[in-house]
């Protein structure tokens, strides 16, 4: 089976940057079950839209059903999971087991890939799962690279195997969660979930009601709960070795930045177009809390919070509407003036430099500094810069 690289689009803008970037296909929520409490930007007119512009590229989008359903949500689904199919989706993510033996009869055509949350750790259920007419097992988030191994040497070539490479990890197991809706009233595992696990905490003795005690980690708090960030970067070989085939990305709430800089690192990972070094930089530079492998080498390393909370090693100024090989059409999305060095992000070059020494208003007026969100100015610069590129400043 070919490697296919999977990033997330939780909007129109990350699907077309996560495409641009190099992934090979995207994860998304439609406006049904899609495990995200606030409102998708996908309705099904524009679900059918953003489909057909991936499939023009030759790349794919799967649709997430993944929510763990209610009695009531079965009177709608039928006609969701057909709709889905009819706009030609690649196919659904589900965790539910009632919606994928629905799914399998109501749509057998429909892909089914069984999500992570469904908690598939074993070859066992990774078998029954398939019978049941699931195509991809992506798998449980607590299995070792050993483990994997041994799942894909126990079930049939023809069932795909996914897992995540790159981004938040959830302190509970596989994601199902119950602080937020004990804590703050808001079901994680219905796509509400509040994140308690980050929150900052203070201890209180029985005894003594009134009087909080610090728990001290930082001079910013202590989030005693949260999760490292993972990362897979430097070992892919063997995860591909262990018999992963899709490498999946987190962060559909993440930025469009986000999105382009994990996207395009993984892609040169993957690709060996790039040194391992510089692509460890890369990650770097965008938003993301201390590293860690996760279960992959077996029981996890006990590591404290990440002391420093989230960082990154540059900031999004401006991404590229085009070029006439003199001048650089941009919009800005940070502040940044005459005389900054700002960094190319693209799939199409590495290490680029641009400083800014001429820059332009609409109206071609000379300006020092671009401090306006989304404003769009032009920049004098010879580089080959193509639509979708970005650029960045080093903090």
């Amino acid at each position: 089976m070919e490697l296919e690289l999977l990033s997330p689009a939780g909007d129109f803008e990350k699907l077309k940057t996560a495409l641009y970037f190099g992934a090979d296909a995207v994860y998304l929520g439609g406006p049904f079950m899609h495990l995200r409490a606030a409102p998708t930007e996908f309705t099904m007119e524009n679900l059918k839209t953003a489909i057909d512009y991936a499939h023009v590229l030759g790349k794919k989008v799967y649709v997430t059903v993944n929510a763990f359903a209610r009695n009531s949500d079965f009177e709608a689904l039928p006609e969701y999971l057909r709709n889905l199919h009819s706009i030609s989706a690649d196919g659904i993510i589900v965790s539910d087991l009632g919606v994928i033996a629905l799914a399998a009869e109501t749509v057998p055509e429909l892909p089914v890939h069984v999500s992570t949350q469904a908690s598939c750790v074993n070859y066992v259920s990774a078998n029954t799962y398939y019978k049941m007419g699931a195509k991809r097992i992506v798998l449980g988030r607590e299995m070792s690279l050993d483990e994997i191994k041994e799942l894909r040497d126990k079930t049939p070539p023809e069932l795909e195997l996914e897992a995540f490479v790159h981004g938040a990890m959830c302190m509970a197991y596989s994601g199902r969660c119950l602080i937020s809706a004990f804590l703050a009233g808001r079901d994680s595992n219905r796509g509400d979930c509040a994140q308690p696990c980050r929150w900052r905490y203070n201890l209180v003795e029985e005894s003594r009601p009134d009087e909080v005690m610090p728990v001290f980690e930082d001079e910013q708090g202590t989030t005693i709960m949260s999760s490292r960030d993972l990362k897979t970067i430097d070992f892919l070989d063997k995860i591909i070795d262990a018999g992963v085939t899709s490498f999946k990305i987190e962060g559909r709430m993440k930025s469009p930045y986000y999105v382009a800089t994990v996207t395009n690192a993984y892609r040169k990972a993957v690709d060996h177009s790039a040194p391992l070094e510089l692509l460890e930089d890369e990650i770097r530079s965008a938003s993301h809390r201390e590293f860690s492998t996760g279960f992959y080498f077996g029981k996890i390393k006990h590591e404290p919070p990440a002391p420093d909370g989230y960082k990154q090693n540059a900031q999004f100024s401006a991404v590229v509407l085009g070029s006439d090989g003199e001048r650089v059409k941009i919009e800005q999305r940070n502040r940044f003036f005459l005389g900054d060095t700002l960094e190319v992000l693209s799939p199409n070059s590495t290490g680029e430099k641009l400083r800014v020494e001429e820059m332009w208003d609409e109206e071609g007026n000379a300006v020092e500094a671009a401090p306006h969100p989304q404003q769009k100015l032009y920049i004098k610069s010879s580089l080959n810069l193509q639509a979708g590129d970005i650029l960045r400043k080093r903090a």
